[in-house]
């Protein structure tokens, strides 16, 4: 341990190094396509905390993780400061008398030759062979006392070696030594490692660096027989490993098998991908790899690598590696690394337009990202939703075009399009606040919940299938093709973007597949503002922990952060603020106050737990409206008009017990007709709305609702269950059969009564039965969308969005008050959500700081 009497400094020092570890640690990407693992920042946070003891000179617990690992005794097992120490070692440890260096190789291998003062002798490996070492000429080169590096897959060619190959070159040379060098070969998927059953000539290098994402944390090892590695011991320096590095290192043997798996998975794609891709590009060669880099040769008399590196760091930022100092290769050949899909895609596009760019001309235009701004959140009902509209309609305001789009939404509430295409609510008011039409494009996947583990699955407006969520993870990546090219057409067709997350980035579980939040940004290019509610508590820990949770590249995607829903003077929070700059390096761009009774359509039914809906007017002025809280609830939205409404108190009811008192009953939409309606009888709504219905309540059902008011619900096709009929609540002489193909359309009707004209959309897949029925709602080519019972007190229809029509809803309402004995009004409010909108917005323009945002985007 330090001294006490030094602890204060070395504390300071320990802070110091957190931040300087961090920092090298967000070049992680540039190794490791996946970036640092969290279960290895989290060992990194703990040993960054534990910095004041000395390291261990022996690495004795490393060495015990790394020989249990490889089924070698200790003694076999030798840690260094990075696998170029221990190669550096190598020469001054063995008595050679000479070094063989198959060409191309890495550069270091001649360096610590050289320092050893051994003669080097290269191999040259030929291009038209791929660069690949013929090793029958390796056997016949070598002598008695001769050492060679061997690169297993080769630095900078990515060629390896058949694995049996080169262990029965190894045993053929028994007096040589072998050096193979492993440090790439975590990155391949098909070549086997000489670490197990390793002849007594052979060294394997391996390093941690490389595969696990920690430049800066050098770490490697080597594995040979026991007087080899006791002789390099003796060549190192003592405390070469420090306290850090032998922290991480133990980690990752102990905790990195499925990160392992999953880099070699995605590097297998993205290299096969990405050589596909160069390939295709006019002069260049493309050599084959098994590492998670690409050697390429430039067919150009014009161009050597060295100035198309700059040129391309100049025009695109992009870093390749020029090879002109490799032995055996030239100025005509570089190196590229393989990264995540939207990297490479950019660096081809840099390619093609570096070396041919008049082809490239078109392409480059097509592909160019539009400013793009995304809100993602702490969690769900942070207020992403409708923070996105407010910054479509403020871009609207300052004069562009706008579009919003959220790639995959898990929604309750679902409208239809004029094209009769299924979306979001939430996308429908944002846009609105863009002035355009709905367009799937917008809200390119929609799933519906209908179970605690499935959902329906929309796609572009259309249903694909019922699906669980193994199923779905399987169908993501068809159905991100679909959104990535739905929002490619929608940015074509504006200026700036505004996209909405899904929950929240930070759900690691889902990180892999995700195509809602960082996975969308990035192919948007777009950035990132975090949103917090404050009005639940915990929201500087969650912007922390959010931060902590992402990956390198994904953070730097980030800008900042918002504060949403703060009942209070902003001023406040003013040290808070200042911590989390302090805790994630980003700033606070504005806290958006709490905005009481806004408008809106609200996201989806967890604002039932979250807002106070049961606190309209009460009295005698107002009349009282329940809605069944239905286990499967779905588009609660069309009841929002209602709630606008001054006299009209609008109640979410769980328990058949909070039904006294109402004056109508409202039973909405299901995402599972069947389910709910086993659920009105086990839990005694049954008896209870039939015991309203006799005493003359109206009572009105929508869509799935105006189904249970029915006598049967037959699914013969088990498209919500496996049960193959449900009772209904036998107050409407209706019988429903749901079909496989569901119906999708925006109509206009009539009321029959009043003959008030009506607007809205059907979803439902039900065919009902309406013959013995007396009609109430009229769609305009003369079928029946509603029927009602002989007393006129109980109706339903499928015409979602009824209510929102101003004629109607006063006539409704005004009905309840007559039967109140209150006096009916001669109107009541207009249903626009345009002064919401504007309301929303001007809120968020005076707290947000909008100039930063833009200038972030590329704006102004």
């Amino acid at each position: 341990m330090i001294p006490a009497r030094h602890g204060g400094n070395v504390w300071q020092l320990a802070k110091a190094a957190s931040v300087s570890v961090k920092k090298l640690l967000d070049f992680s990407a540039n190794v490791n396509p996946l970036g640092l693992p969290d279960w290895l920042r989290i060992t990194i946070d703990a040993a960054i905390g534990d910095l004041v003891h000395y390291p261990d000179p022996g690495c004795a617990e490393l060495v015990e993780s790394l020989a249990k690992h490889h089924g070698e005794e200790r003694q076999s097992v030798l840690p260094g400061n990075g696998s170029a120490e221990l190669l550096s070692v190598i020469p001054r440890s063995i008595d050679a008398t000479r070094v063989l260096l198959p060409v191309p190789c890495y550069v270091d291998y001649r360096a610590v030759a050289e320092s050893a003062g051994i003669e080097v002798v290269p191999l040259r490996a030929e291009a038209r062979n791929g660069f690949r070492l013929d090793l029958s000429l390796l056997i016949e080169t070598l002598r008695a006392r001769d050492l060679v590096f061997i690169g297993q897959p080769n630095n900078p060619s990515g060629t390896a070696l058949d694995s049996e190959a080169l262990r029965g070159a190894a045993l053929a040379r028994a007096e040589s030594l072998f050096v193979v060098d492993e440090a790439f070969i975590d990155f391949s998927q098909g070549v086997a490692s000489l670490a197990c059953a390793r002849p007594r000539n052979v060294i394997v290098i391996r390093s941690f660096t490389k595969i696990f994402a920690i430049p800066g944390l050098r770490l490697g090892y080597a594995l040979a027989a026991p007087e080899i590695i006791a002789r390099m011991r003796e060549q190192l320096p003592p405390w070469s490993v420090n306290h850090l590095a032998q922290r991480v290192g133990v980690a990752a043997i102990e905790q990195g098998a499925e990160y392992l798996e999953r880099t070699r998975a995605l590097v297998s794609e993205q290299r096969g991908r990405l050589s596909r891709a160069l390939a295709a590009i006019k002069d260049l060669t493309v050599y084959p790899s098994e590492a998670n880099f690409i050697l390429l040769g430039l067919e150009r008399d014009d161009l050597d690598a060295e100035r198309l590196a700059a040129r391309l760091l100049a025009s695109d930022g992009i870093a390749i590696r020029a090879c002109a100092n490799v032995e055996g290769l030239g100025p005509s050949y570089f190196r590229v690394a393989v990264r995540q899909a939207e990297d490479n895609e950019r660096l081809c596009d840099a390619l093609q337009r570096a070396l041919n760019p008049r082809n490239a001309r078109c392409r480059r235009a097509s592909i160019a990202r539009k400013p793009a701004l995304m809100f993602q959140g702490t969690s769900s009902g942070a207020g992403k939703s409708l923070l996105t509209a407010a910054f479509c309609r403020i871009l609207l305001e300052d004069g562009y075009r706008v579009a919003p789009f959220k790639s995959q939404n898990m929604s309750l509430n679902s409208f239809v399009t004029r094209d009769g295409g299924e979306m979001g609510r939430a996308q429908v008011v944002q846009a609105q606040a863009c002035r355009l039409q709905p367009d799937v494009r917008m809200n390119p996947i929609l799933l519906k919940p209908n179970s605690d583990t499935g959902a329906q699955v929309i796609v572009l407006g259309k249903p694909v299938a019922n699906m669980n969520v193994e199923r779905y993870i399987r169908y993501k990546p068809e159905a991100f093709i679909q959104a990535k090219q739905a929002y490619d057409d929608l940015a074509a067709e504006n200026d700036v973007m505004v996209l909405e997350g899904a929950g929240s980035p930070a759900e690691v579980n889902l990180a892999r597949h995700d195509i809602a939040n960082m996975g969308m940004a990035r192919h948007a290019n777009a950035r990132v503002l975090i949103v917090g509610d404050i009005d639940r508590g915990g929201v500087f820990a969650a912007f922390a922990g959010t931060m902590q949770a992402l990956g390198e590249s994904d953070r730097s995607r980030v800008s900042g952060f918002v504060v949403n829903r703060f009942r209070g003077r902003a001023e406040l929070l003013d040290d808070a603020l200042a911590w989390v700059l302090r805790a994630t390096g980003l700033p606070v761009l504005g806290v958006v106050p709490y905005l009481a009774r806004l408008g809106l359509p609200e996201e989806d039914s967890v604002v039932f737990d979250q807002r106070e809906r049961d606190s309209g007017p009460a009295g005698d002025g107002a009349v009282s409206i329940g809605v069944v809280q239905l286990p499967h609830i779905s588009n609660f939205t069309d009841f929002d008009a209602l709630e606008s409404e001054p006299d009209v108190w609008l109640r979410f009811l769980k328990r058949p017990e909070q039904l006294d008192g109402i004056d109508a009953l409202l039973i909405p939409g299901s995402k599972n007709v069947m389910a709910d309606a086993a659920f009105f009888r086990e839990s005694g709504w049954s008896e209870a709305i039939s015991a309203l219905a006799k005493k003359g309540i109206e009572i009105v059902g929508v869509c799935g609702g105006f189904q249970l008011l029915g006598k049967e619900i037959d699914d013969p096709h088990g498209i919500e269950c496996a049960k193959r009929s449900e009772r209904g609540l036998g107050l409407l002489p209706v019988r429903t059969t749901l079909e496989a193909e569901k119906i999708l359309c925006c109509v206009e009707a009539r009321h029959l009564g009043t003959g008030y004209y009506l607007r809205g959309y059907e979803i439902h897949h039900g065919r009902t039965e309406v013959a013995c029925a007396s009609a109430v709602i009229e769609r305009s080519d003369g079928e029946i969308l509603g029927v009602r019972d002989a007393s006129g007190r109980v109706w339903g229809s499928y015409l979602h969005g009824l209510f929102d029509a101003d004629d109607f809803r006063r006539f409704f309402v005004n009905g309840l008050r007559r039967r109140r004995g209150l006096e009916p009004l001669a109107s009541g409010n207009r249903y626009d959500i345009e002064p919401d909108l504007k309301r929303l917005a001007d809120a968020v323009r005076s707290n947000l700081d909008i100039g930063l945002i833009y200038r972030e985007i590329g704006l102004r």
